[in-house]
């Protein structure tokens, strides 16, 4: 049994920490917003006062907040307490650079840092089954690896400090692909005068089929725009996406393009929206022509 720490209790950390609690774990949590602890509670979890309380009880931590900030944030309030040796893993999806460098600035430390930004959506997080890109030595990620089991699907080790967050990155680009083809055929089908219910069974079911068709596609159907993953982290993630790749001197046009679009949902009020109402702008789009 380990003393687990869990920091962020959102839509995906919420039920993760709970994953942590019924495998058997002895879990402390925190969040900013008190009230999304009381579920915890309920539940027979240890929630804390601090940061500082719960790390001064943990061997291992995990965050899943926001933004870099946010993770340096806690770890302000986390690391003071910590013991030498603790171990952060990181779910938050943040800058490849800023997970590089806290590895290290914790490294001097005596702590170890882990990051291990999570895919597979809040369906993911409930149900168990999250993809996990781990960056770090391959001792600590060995260790994460076993940490994560309870949520995790798949997880896997993907290089040294930061390439967890490239990883994730790439996997963000290949979503907003996906999303603006889910969109744009049904937008089309719709302009088309074709059954939107049979299209989405059809192309669904065959090759131009994806995760956006299996999980988003019902949500466009039912013009059901709660989230899921809102508007505001996707494009959160897209900035980090235009970071690294000038970083590395590499054009990312399509992610550029579905950026600009759920861009008019930000502007809107909608950022709180599903990144699913992209079909929403493609349809008007549509009826404008």
């Amino acid at each position: 049994m380990a003393d687990m720490g869990f920091v962020g209790l959102g839509v995906m950390g919420g039920p993760m920490a709970m994953h942590l609690h019924n495998a058997g774990n002895r879990v402390t949590v925190w969040n900013r917003t008190p009230g999304k602890a009381e579920v915890h509670r309920a539940a027979g979890i240890s929630v804390a006062e601090s940061l500082a309380e719960l790390a001064a009880r943990c061997s291992a931590v995990c965050l899943c907040v926001n933004r870099t900030e946010d993770v340096r944030e806690c770890l302000a309030g986390l690391v003071p307490s910590a013991k030498p040796g603790t171990l952060f893993i990181d779910h938050s999806t943040i800058s490849p650079v800023g997970a590089k460098e806290i590895a290290e600035e914790l490294s001097a430390k005596g702590m170890r840092f882990v990051d291990a930004p999570i895919t597979g959506g809040s369906m993911g997080a409930k149900n168990g089954t999250l993809t996990i890109f781990c960056g770090g030595n391959e001792a600590d990620v060995a260790e994460v690896l076993e940490i994560v089991k309870p949520y995790a699907k798949t997880a896997e080790r993907v290089g040294p400090s930061g390439s967890g967050q490239q990883m994730k990155l790439a996997n963000q680009m290949a979503v907003g692909g996906a999303l603006l083809a889910l969109c744009e055929c049904l937008s089309f089908a719709n302009k088309a005068g074709l059954d939107l219910t049979q299209t989405h069974r059809m192309i669904g079911g065959g090759a131009g089929g994806s995760w956006a068709f299996e999980n988003y596609g019902p949500k466009v159907l039912a013009e059901d725009w709660t989230p899921g993953f809102s508007v505001k982290n996707q494009r959160k993630d897209f900035g980090y996406c235009r970071e690294a790749a000038k970083a590395i001197d590499a054009a990312i046009p399509g992610t550029e393009l579905v950026d600009s679009l759920l861009a008019e949902l930000d502007a809107e009020g909608h950022s709180e929206w599903t990144t699913a109402a992209l079909y929403t702008v493609l349809a008007r789009a549509h009826a404008r022509g």
